[in-house]
């Protein structure tokens, strides 16, 4: 029997403190003064999040009896199971904020995208540990896993959740390089997202970045095919940003990426959401207005102040320290969780970890990214602080996978 001081407990600590500060500040967000300003049913956000902290803990202590290997053998009936119910979400779902992603049962919706991230992280790291030589030469395992992971991203981009599609998307890499996948090639992988970013700014800073991008990835991988595929994606990357502002996007789209640059080109449009949330959080100072005294808050001026802008709130009302003690918290986290990959025996285990430490990394950096207009507004919750039930339930699901898989690590300790 495995000693309970084995168990994380930092881990779980982390994963507390960052739910106590997305209950708070989800409470000042809808219960605070500002509740004259929203209708009844955001009002109730506050309860149903305690509600689904309530029950993601008795999730978090009911997947710790459960055998670490059943997660590594049902993990293919897992994204199949995943797969039909985001079909049947597609077909029958209800329409929230644009996005046709939630499945209903009786009263209570389901936010199918959500439980596919851990049904399409287990199946792919069931797929590649089983073939342990990923490499340029051998590259058909990483096609066919990439596979695996696009159709669910079509899935998504049908439901009009873009969002949650770039999770999926950035787990590509990620997944990939940890199997093995050569440097270069996973260099090259990410260079069109990071070349994309730099064109919006200036297609000049996106040229830029090809030329470093593709000399980085000869000297890395001295492939000619690879290096000649890179300068040509980065500059139909380009190309495609540039004909995209010109002739593709739609006027309040083309906006919305200028309002990103320059959020003063349409400040009470698209820019609006930019200047408010850098206006919450400058606001904020050290110590911050106090709680329930935050007048960007109160006052309503946030968007989506429960959800995508929550660091906002969190910013403003407990100031530097309070939005500190988040990069802090979720920083100790990332690290302790590469630590628990790092030290696992078992190829499965260390991929299914690292995975969810880049889902988390990933929300983590694009809401605080968009909070202070380092990135574009997409619309990304900030995990175990923003408000969703389908979204906390899963992320404390895939923290208990792993920490499963950590406290029964000698009994998982063999491949396969």
């Amino acid at each position: 029997m495995n000693n309970p001081r084995e168990f994380s407990w930092s881990v779980l600590g982390a994963w507390l403190v960052l739910t106590i500060i997305g209950l708070v500040a989800i409470y000042s967000a809808t219960q605070g003064p500002v509740s004259e300003f929203l209708p009844v049913y955001i009002q109730n956000n506050f309860l149903k999040q305690l509600g689904f902290v309530i029950l993601a803990i008795l999730v978090m202590i009911g997947v710790q009896f459960i055998s670490p290997r059943t997660f590594l053998q049902l993990s293919y009936v897992f994204y199949v199971f995943g797969l039909i119910l985001m079909v049947l979400t597609l077909l029958f779902g209800r329409e929230i904020n644009g996005a046709k992603s939630w499945f209903g049962i009786g009263p209570f919706g389901i936010q199918s995208s959500e439980l596919m991230k851990i049904a399409t992280i287990m199946a792919v790291a069931n797929y590649l540990t089983s073939r342990r030589n990923i490499t340029a030469e051998n590259i058909r395992y990483a096609l066919t896993a990439v596979v695996f992971i696009l159709i669910p991203v079509g899935l998504v981009i049908a439901q009009n959740d873009f969002g949650t599609a770039i999770i999926f998307l950035a787990l590509i890499p990620v997944m990939l390089f940890w199997s093995g996948l050569p440097y270069g090639v996973s260099l090259f992988i990410i260079s069109p997202a990071i070349i994309l970013y730099l064109t919006v700014i200036d297609w000049k800073f996106g040229l830029i970045a090809t030329i470093v991008l593709t000399g980085g990835i000869f000297f890395i991988q001295r492939r000619t095919w690879l290096t000649v595929a890179s300068f040509i994606t980065g500059i139909l990357t380009i190309a495609g940003v540039q004909l995209a502002l010109t002739k593709v996007l739609q006027p309040h789209q083309i906006a919305r990426i200028m309002a990103f640059t320059n959020p003063s080109f349409d400040p009470t449009g698209a820019g609006w959401n930019v200047i408010q949330a850098k206006t919450a959080i400058g606001s904020g100072g050290f110590m911050g207005k106090g709680f329930l005294e935050g007048t960007q808050t109160q006052l309503r001026f946030l968007p989506e102040q429960w959800t995508d802008f929550v660091y906002c709130v969190i910013g403003e009302e407990f100031g530097f320290i309070g939005a500190g003690l988040v990069v802090i918290t979720f920083g100790f986290l990332f690290l302790r969780l590469l630590n628990i990959a790092g030290n696992h025996k078992h190829p499965f285990a260390q991929l299914v970890t690292v995975s969810v430490t880049s889902v988390y990394f990933i929300h983590f950096f694009i809401n605080v990214g968009s909070a202070t207009a380092l990135l574009p507004v997409i619309g990304i919750p900030l995990t175990f602080i923003s408000y969703g039930g389908s979204a906390f339930l899963t992320n404390t699901l895939m923290l208990a996978i792993v920490l499963n898989m950590d406290f029964h690590k000698r009994e998982f300790s063999i491949y396969r």
